[in-house]
């Protein structure tokens, strides 16, 4: 990667430090003096040069030619079918078991360690490894390593738009985009295609799901070369490109009346444009779609379905070996407020359920995984456990729409992992969300995670620089879901600083305690939204009060929360599976952090916790703002432990959250106590 300087943040955990344990640089020698890579193709050539690049920068060793055979021991990279010598590895780790990505890393009694797999990909992911082991001072003498992917898709979804803004951006701006073109430089390019390899990303659509009439032109003749040329680049690190589609592209862009999904000449016109993107870009990973939501064209114009328009970009991609991921957040975004029946959190269960098993084999349906939207607090969407006939992707969001916008840090893993070993009891107890993503529950054709991209143009690509931590962890995740938030935070602190245990103990408890600080000051009991409409940020109670986008908490003189119950509610508790729809429907079982979710309670109910729930506000938030001050002190503690450039800029943005989580403790408890009248019990200042 381009070194900027030290401290820019740029590399973020590719930055290859010089190893300066001397015991420990000649152990690593030892083994890595010697580099034979075998194979010339252009995922083999990649590892080669990660090799080379890693083992120079932190051995200070020297590579005239990786291609030569070894004398002596050293690293052996290559497929199992590239030389004999594997073949006894080939028997003992069962290479048909591997598939297309897995991998070995093995330490053999020769000396040797071997990066093997069936396939070019999995050699450079071996390798990422190898190299992620020796930044983090592993032992690499006895390695017995055997990796598959949990989830056959791990996508990152990019809202970035051709005059180079994002939506839901918080790191600069696009490193795609600029002025209505592609930029032309590359190198950057490069640089994030190996951030992704490393994390073992092998998929990426580059454009914003809201498509406007520029961004429809990619994939017209125009542009194409220019999407193929980073096509390309991706290609080098195993990551295939998708587009996100208009719908209504056969009308914006391509001349025709109508862009109904059963009409001969609009099927026929997306044929045509499959096959010209092909002919670009021969590996094209599909469109992922945004259909009849927020103001987004689709299907419902024509009196057409969903399936109707998935199957429709299905038919054009097979051929081709494409596939179309459609996305499920579709609701009534022009809700009326005084409407007490009509629930949001109904919508994509209500829309898609009654569809499942009409969609092609080369549709993947993509739910959120909540019901609303990225809230920091909000139960996982019964959609994800419904379907059973049907291909699905998850998505979550790295960028921090709703979670302090790369300016507060919340390090997102663990709310990610509480989603992940959710049990919707689907086919009984067991039915995770993890076994859900990977297609193995109901014996999918395909399945996968996706995420909303935090990447911008800022020089250390997130704007905060423990952002980089959710970018990494949502890569370890799609990986392996059952990685903890512990192991994910200390891989990454040991690839991204200085080797440190107290720096690492440090930093490492600012991660883990972020996500529940942040909840703290922000949503109360699973009721989210209360931020300003349009951008997102900061406190506003009532901002989406009496709005059109189906957003309230119905906070009253007497009490506060969303009947969503069979009983008396809305009837949304339905959507889930007994035992959760009964845990969820009871008002003495419901989770105390999802309570006013599901219940309208009085300000005096009673949690579990023995405080009533406008004590409960008042404490969380006042010690939510301490916690935020405590962050700020933490990071100062280690100062002389980490890089000057690194460390003022976070330091910079913890400086903010603390003086922004006080002023969220402000207007929250003061709202809920000119509300409630209910003052408290601890005398503290209310205002």
């Amino acid at each position: 990667m381009k070194q900027w300087n030290a401290e820019s943040g740029y590399d973020c955990w590719l930055e290859y430090r010089t190893i300066d344990d001397n015991q420990l640089r000649e152990t690593y020698s030892k083994y890595c003096s010697r580099v034979e890579v075998i194979g010339e193709t252009a995922l083999v050539e990649s590892a080669r040069k990660e090799l080379q690049l890693a083992l120079g920068t932190m051995l200070g060793l020297t590579f005239q030619d990786g291609r030569v055979p070894l004398e002596g021991t050293g690293i052996v990279a290559g497929t199992f079918d590239s030389s004999p010598q594997f073949a006894s590895l080939a028997t003992e780790y069962n290479i048909a078991d591997l598939g297309d990505e897995g991998y070995i890393v093995h330490s053999s009694d020769n000396g040797n360690i071997y990066l093997l797999a069936a396939t070019d990909k999995g050699v450079l992911y071996a390798t990422f490894h190898l190299i992620g082991l020796l930044q983090q001072g592993g032992n690499i003498e006895k390695l017995n390593v055997r990796e598959i992917p949990s989830n056959g898709l791990r996508m990152i979804n990019h809202w970035d738009n051709m005059d180079g803004s994002i939506e839901r951006g918080y790191a600069g701006n696009s490193i795609f985009f600029r002025d209505n073109r592609m930029i032309a430089e590359t190198g950057r390019l490069r640089d994030y295609a190996r951030l992704l390899a490393s994390g073992a990303i092998n998929a990426v659509s580059i454009n914003n799901v809201n498509v406007h009439r520029e961004e429809s032109k990619l994939i017209t003749e125009p542009i194409l070369p220019d999407v193929a040329r980073v096509a390309n680049i991706f290609r080098d690190y195993g990551i295939r490109l998708y587009l996100s589609a208009n719908f209504a592209g056969p009308m914006e862009i391509g001349g025709l009346e109508t862009a109904d999904p059963l009409h001969p000449d609009v099927c026929a016109w997306w044929k045509d444009t499959a096959e010209r993107i092909y002919r670009w870009i021969p590996d094209f990973g599909g469109f992922v779609v945004k259909a009849d939501s927020e103001f987004r064209p689709g299907p419902f114009t024509y009196g057409r379905n969903h399936a109707d328009g998935a199957n429709m970009f299905a038919d054009a991609l097979k051929p081709f070996g494409g596939e179309v991921i459609w996305r499920c957040f579709v609701y009534d975004c022009l809700q009326d407020w005084r409407d007490r029946i009509t629930d949001r959190a109904r919508a994509a269960y209500d829309h898609f359920m009654p569809l499942d098993g009409q969609f092609r084999d080369n549709v993947l349906l993509q739910i959120k995984n909540g019901p609303m939207d990225f809230q920091v607090r909000e139960p996982i969407s019964p959609l994800l456990g419904g379907l059973t006939l049907t291909n699905q992707v998850m998505e979550l969001q790295i960028a921090q729409e709703y979670t302090g916008q790369q300016r507060h840090l919340c390090y997102l893993v663990p709310q990610w992992r509480e989603v992940l070993e959710f049990d919707t009891y689907a086919k009984g107890q067991g039915s995770t969300i993890s076994e859900l993503t990977s297609g193995r529950m109901f014996g999918r054709t395909r399945g996968g995670i996706a995420a909303v991209s935090n990447i911008g143009d800022d020089l250390n690509w997130t704007g905060h620089d423990f952002a980089q931590a959710n970018f990494y962890g949502f890569a370890r995740l799609a990986w392996n879901p059952h990685l903890s938030s512990e192991q994910i935070a200390r891989e990454w602190i040991r690839r991204t600083f200085a080797h440190d245990a107290e720096a690492e103990r440090v930093i490492l408890g600012m991660l883990l305690d972020s996500y529940s600080i942040y909840e703290a000051y922000t949503a109360p009991l699973g009721v989210g939204w209360m931020v300003n409409p349009s951008h997102h940020y900061g406190p506003s109670v009532d901002g989406y009060e009496y709005s059109k986008w189906g957003t309230y908490h119905f906070a009253d003189c007497e009490g506060i929360g969303v009947d969503r119950t069979a009983s008396t509610g809305t009837g949304y508790t339905r959507q889930y599976h007994s035992p959760m729809s009964d845990l969820y429907e009871s008002l003495e079982s419901c989770p105390d952090e999802l309570l006013l979710f599901f219940h309208h309670v009085p300000y005096t109910h009673v949690l579990k916790s023995g405080k009533t729930v406008i004590q409960h506000i008042y404490d969380s938030h006042f010690e939510g703002a301490d916690r935020a001050a405590e962050l700020l002190e933490s990071w100062n503690s280690v100062e002389r432990k980490v890089d000057s450039g690194k460390h003022n800029r976070v330091r910079e943005r913890l400086v903010h959250q603390a003086e922004h989580a006080q002023e969220w403790r402000d207007q929250i408890n003061t709202y809920f106590y000119r509300k409630s009248g209910i003052a408290d019990a601890q005398g503290r200042p209310i205002y």
